[in-house]
């Protein structure tokens, strides 16, 4: 039987020789992960039954969400997991002064292989896609049983093919891109399915780019998200230390459920309007919006080619009066480079705030949390209603050229016209 990319990974970790869209497998499980709000749960439940891991070298734990910690039940949450990684011999273990962002961090510290299976329990987890691995979100309980057992069970899912052409043009990246494909199938449009992405128009997107899309493609429902291991993704996992992994392929006749094309040429700056995703609107619409704050950074866009962009537009200028704008570098490396290549001199002398790695305002924990009535252009990855904030704040999705633009203006603003 034919397959896609998605369903011969799944087929290699079951031990079988095809698995059909539908069928549900019980699967060997390469990496678990969990942060400081999901693995808590999830270690309890290990110890209840008797702290028996697997393999402790394939568990990690990147404690990243309300890190450094805001609050004492934040503290408490972490300190459970330390004392648990140092209970089992867990050697991947993140913290303060270490972790980063864990979508970030995993592909930088070789911890992603093409053709894995990675469990992680946050919904983000299907970033890795972007290196050729089957990856996805689980909760607390399926990563308790990872973490046990090494296996994990899946519904194999159908696929959808994404073909790209062309190459985008200035200040459009990833996040327009992904934001494009969400509005065109909606929240809900790819529901338990793969979104695999090929043609010529892969070659023209940075490794940044690419996991910024596959970071999002939960965003339309997929389970997952597949693009092929070719040169730009080799160098990536060489530079991360990884030198031997599997390649997955296609077949030629795998079947897909639904095609969509893109040509990257005729994408423009893209914005998700609150309180959806698929919200999506271009600035040919003509829209003038006043913004109360802009978050650079996140899972999504946190990478230091989101960092570039942003300092590109940003040097010599200052934010607009009575805007904050908040910088998250997604991994101490990440911040270390940046700070190397001036970039972090060029945020603050623009009146912009660097944090440390964390997730912070992205789900609403701290660094940058909305008022009532308060609007933020964002570089994250959800803006539904209280997302950041107060249930009267709203959240704009964008990319880093489009919310370094607007911090200048203090209005939602086309990157192109700075």
């Amino acid at each position: 039987m034919a397959m896609t990319a998605t369903q011969k990974i799944i087929a290699a970790h079951c031990k079988k020789q095809s698995v059909s869209p539908g069928e549900v497998v019980m699967v060997n499980v390469d990496k678990a992960m969990g942060n400081d709000i999901t693995a808590p749960v999830a270690v309890r439940t290990v110890a209840a039954k008797g702290d028996k891991v697997d393999n402790p070298d394939n568990v990690i734990f990147v404690l990243d969400h309300f890190v450094p910690n805001k609050d004492i039940k934040s503290a408490e949450q972490c300190k459970c997991i330390r004392e648990f990684a140092q209970r089992q011999g867990i050697s991947h273990v993140y913290d303060v002064g270490q972790m980063g962002i864990e979508h970030a961090l995993l592909p930088e510290k070789g911890l992603v292989r093409p053709s894995e299976i990675i469990l992680g329990a946050d919904s983000h987890t299907c970033t890795y896609g972007a290196l050729g691995a089957f990856s996805t979100g689980v909760g607390s309980t399926d990563l308790a049983v990872a973490i046990m057992s090494g296996k994990g069970w899946l519904r194999v899912p159908e696929a959808i093919k994404i073909n790209l052409t062309g190459k985008p043009g200035k200040y459009v990246s990833g996040k327009d891109l992904i934001l494009t494909l969400i509005g065109i199938t909606g929240v809900d449009g790819a529901n338990y399915k793969s979104l695999e992405f090929f043609g010529d128009g892969i070659d023209a997107l940075s490794m940044d780019d690419r996991f910024t899309v596959a970071n999002m493609a939960i965003e339309c429902g997929a389970k997952n998200a597949f693009f092929p291991v070719d040169g730009k993704a080799e160098e990536y996992l060489h530079s991360a230390g990884v030198a031997d992994f599997t390649v997955t392929v296609p077949d030629a006749d795998a079947e897909y459920v639904r095609t969509i094309d893109i040509d990257l040429s005729k994408l423009q700056p893209t914005v998700a309007f609150p309180h959806l995703p698929s919200n999506v609107h271009t600035f040919d619409e003509g829209f003038d919006i006043p913004i109360d704050q802009v978050v650079i950074g996140s899972c999504t866009n946190g990478r230091l080619g989101d960092l570039a962009v942003a300092a590109e537009i940003l040097k010599g200028k200052k934010a607009a009066d009575g805007v904050r704008v908040i910088i998250i570098p997604a991994t101490q490396k990440i911040y270390l480079d940046a700070l190397k290549l001036g970039y972090l001199e060029t945020f603050i002398n623009a009146g912009c705030a660097v944090s440390t790695p964390t997730c912070g305002p992205c789900l609403g924990g701290h660094m940058g949390i909305l008022a009532d009535g308060e609007r933020a252009v964002t570089t994250t990855n959800r803006n539904f209603v209280g997302r950041m904030g107060h249930p009267g704040s709203e959240v704009y999705l964008a990319s880093p050229a489009v919310a370094a633009a607007s911090a200048i203006t203090g209005r939602l603003t086309d990157p192109r016209t700075i």
